[in-house]
């Protein structure tokens, strides 16, 4: 009968796994579709490679800085209880590699492609771990004085802000330290007219496929047959169709707002998703689907932030406020499971807001320095990284 559990456990998690491997083909087409058409290739390359040296990063150092566990026993050891402790590593790679995937989005189409690989593997192994750690594992004692000072650890169920927030604020720093691409503002600080999404079929292609994975993002997060809730899944639901409704709404129907709104609510929503009742997570995903839109915006245009995704809104700032909002609407007051503090949830928050932004601007800062970060003004005005240039002009003549 153990075995059987275990057995359960381990398939359920490896479909998480690949739900949320599937992701990545979200992130990457989402990518593709939003770049301009000379730089598809360069996008779809970024993305595959990532993933393949964070796994390799996650693997050798970054579980074990997380969770203090390393695979360097017999095959026989690791194979205990059916592989469960595989599975739960190869589950969380997906989320860890989906740091890198993220951050590609906003420093497309001029950052340097091995540089952006390095700092790929220093991230995954070393700096998403220690938080993810921390917040996941109890490590430094954080999480217990959180309990001890204001009554509740910080709650994070899904990510919101241990992958997203993570992800977004590390690439606010990249993409400041990158500055904007060519052409991308006048002199008179007016925004360039050519720079739409190149294909909506492609990026709504990405939306979706990301979409449909979120359920194994959330609802898997689990991590075992007997810890699944359908409260998870009805509230992932509930928020995807609240950001999408608000982002319609606030996005005057542009499709690529619309297509962003869902990811945005389900970005909020994963703090809080196992602890909100349904109507509170469909107001959580309307508030973030218009942060989404009205962040975007004003980055794009007043602040002069050239994030060609709009990743530092829909994660960074998505991120945080769902952080945040899994201390308001997960209490009993507002229908929700109880358990949360909002000053643990506030602090959290902050705490990861600090950790990313730090980080940012200190990993990309040194590749900058040391071996540079942007393309030169031929390799960006061909729309790749030379090296990148080769592989598709060889595929083409193929």
């Amino acid at each position: 009968m153990e075995n059987l559990q275990a057995g359960s456990d381990v398939f359920f998690v490896l479909l998480g796994a690949i739900l949320v491997l599937f992701m990545h083909s979200g992130f990457a087409f989402l990518e593709v579709g939003t770049v301009r058409e000379k730089n598809q290739v360069n996008a779809l390359v970024k993305i595959f490679s990532d993933f393949a040296v964070s796994t390799v990063a996650y693997f050798f150092i970054g579980y074990q800085v997380a969770y203090g566990v390393g695979f360097f026993e017999s095959a026989g050891e690791l194979s205990i209880g059916n592989g469960y402790e595989l599975v739960k590593f190869f589950f969380l790679l997906t989320f860890a590699a989906a740091i890198p995937a993220i951050i590609s989005g906003g420093i497309a189409e001029r950052a340097k492609f091995y540089p952006q690989l390095l700092a790929s593997v220093i991230i995954v192994a070393l700096i998403y771990p220690f938080f993810e750690g921390v917040v996941w594992n109890g490590n430094y004692g954080f999480q217990a004085w959180l309990e001890g000072t204001f009554g509740a650890p910080f709650h994070d169920f899904a990510g919101s802000i241990v992958v997203h927030a993570m992800g977004g604020w590390l690439a606010l720093g990249a993409v400041i330290l990158l500055g904007a691409r060519m052409g991308r503002y006048g002199k008179d600080g007016a925004a360039g007219a050519n720079f739409a999404p190149s294909s909506i079929p492609f990026l709504a292609l990405g939306a979706w496929i990301l979409t449909v994975g979120w359920f194994g993002f959330n609802v898997m997060s689990a991590q075992s047959v007997e810890g699944v809730s359908g409260l998870v899944a009805m509230n992932s639901l509930m928020a995807m169709a609240g950001g999408a409704i608000a982002a319609l709404i606030a996005g005057r129907a542009d499709p690529g707002f619309l297509h962003n709104g869902p990811l945005a609510g389900l970005v909020a929503v994963c703090a809080g998703s196992d602890v909100m009742h349904p109507i509170g997570s469909l107001a959580v995903g309307a508030v973030a689907g218009l942060l989404f839109v009205m962040t975007f915006t004003l980055a794009q245009n007043r602040w002069k932030i050239d994030d060609v995704l709009g990743v530092w809104p829909l994660h960074g700032i998505c991120g945080a406020w769902g952080g945040i909002a899994c201390g308001i609407f997960g209490t009993e007051a507002l229908m929700g499971l109880g358990g949360v503090s909002f000053m643990s949830q506030l602090v959290g928050t902050i705490a990861g807001i600090v950790v990313a932004l730090i980080a940012g601007f200190v990993v990309y800062g040194v590749l900058k320095s040391v071996m540079g970060i942007r393309l030169s003004e031929e390799e960006e005005y061909n729309g790749a990284d030379l090296s990148i240039h080769k592989i598709s002009s060889t595929s083409h003549s193929n």
